[in-house]
This record gives structure tokens, sequence and C-alpha cells, in this order.
């Protein structure tokens, strides 16, 4: 790793504003955003287009050593993903990729590969990185290291809201147990499980506005 370049680990659980506040830092420091959450549904899409199967860990490793992921960030919107040179964002939300996603995550071999993968989005002038153990697993030596919660309620009510906003039919109460779900598996499972780094600063957005995290953020980058 290039431990001269800076990095920005914005860790936590779904919902927490990790995305939102990732891209508006990166704009404010004009450094480069990597949204993790969008890797494994990334090979994902490489894997369905070229045909290598779910248990083909050789070709899939294979496409993870190639794989360029360029987020653009975008003011007031999600982040646009770039794989390979093709922008992909909307087939990244496609049931397919996100079921073959989900099925090569656990693989050691494939998660070793897009661990390389992350840490080569390192680039001057800096990173702002997002994501579940990009502080303790990812870029252990970040410079700074943040990690974001919120209880599992306002979590539920901020995902509606936002999907609701983009005209999505949801239902409150099943977004909160999909969250609760969530939040038992990311942090019992053991790879990387969800957890604040020992030198990270925990912030409880529950009662913050984006600005305000914000700001808090930019008075330990500053």
């Amino acid at each position: 790793m290039n431990s001269i370049t800076p990095v920005l680990a914005l860790d936590g659980p779904s919902g927490s504003g990790k995305g939102t506040i990732g891209q508006i830092l990166a704009l404010k420091f004009g450094w480069y955003y990597l949204d993790s959450g969008a890797i494994y549904r990334g090979l994902a899409w490489l894997a369905q287009n070229q045909d290598v199967k779910a248990d083909d860990v050789e070709g899939l490793v294979a496409l993870a050593d190639t794989m360029k992921l360029i987020c653009h960030v975008q003011e007031g919107d999600v982040a646009q993903i770039e794989i390979n040179g093709q922008i992909i964002t909307d087939e990244l939300r496609s049931d397919e990729a996100g079921q073959l996603a989900s099925e090569i995550a656990p693989i050691p071999e494939v998660r070793a590969a897009l661990l390389k993968m992350q840490r080569r989005c390192r680039k001057a002038p800096g990173l702002v990185a997002d994501g579940r153990d990009m502080g303790t697993t990812v870029f252990p030596d970040a410079q700074f290291k943040v990690y974001l919660t919120a209880s599992a309620e306002i979590r539920a009510k901020r995902r509606f809201d936002q999907l609701k906003s983009k005209g999505f039919d949801v239902n409150l109460a099943r977004l909160l147990e999909s969250i609760q779900a969530r939040d038992v598996r990311d942090s019992s499972r053991a790879e990387s499980p969800l957890k604040p780094a020992g030198d990270a600063i925990v912030l409880d957005t529950s009662e913050l506005s984006i600005d305000e995290v914000v700001a808090r953020i930019l008075d330990l980058v500053n």
C-alpha cells in the first residue's frame, strides 16, 4: 500500500449515510472516491457478461485482477460506477447481479483479489473509501478513520425516504427488518466483520444533519 497517499476510511452499517457523506467529502477534498459496495456487484456483472460461472474460481480471480473501477461522484445523487470504461450504475442494481454477487462474495480467493483491486484505488491526491471494513481490513494504515452509525429505526426511515423519492413502492417495517437482519449478518461474519477500527472516530448520526456530520469530519481531517 502507498502509505503516503492519504485515505479517509468511512465505515458503518447500511443506511448510516456513508455514501452521501463520502461523496460530499470527496468533492470538497478533490479526492478520488471508492464505493466498496459496488465492487462485488461489479465483478458479478463482469462474470455475467463474460459467461464466467460462480464456481469458476480461477476465472473470477482473473476478472478481478484486471477489473478497473472508477466511482464518479455526483453532487446530490449516487455515484456513477464505471467498470473497464463502461458506466454500469443501473446494471449493478439488477436482481441477477445481486444474486451472483452474494454467491461469489464468500470465496476467499475472490475476496483476496478484490482486496488488491480496492487498494489499487489509492491514488494521489487522496481517497475517500466507504464500506464496512475500509479501516480494519482494506486500509488499516488510513490516516483518517470514521465509523458512522445510527439507530436501525433512523436508518430504515432514511432508506425509506430515499427509495420513495425515487418512485419505489417500499414498506418501512420490511425495510427495518431487512436492515436489522443485515446488521446481524455483517457484524457476525467470520471474514472482515462490521466493527469500528480501534483507532476510528465513532459518530452517531441519529440526531445529526448531513451538514453537521460533514463539518465534524472536516474538523478531524483539518
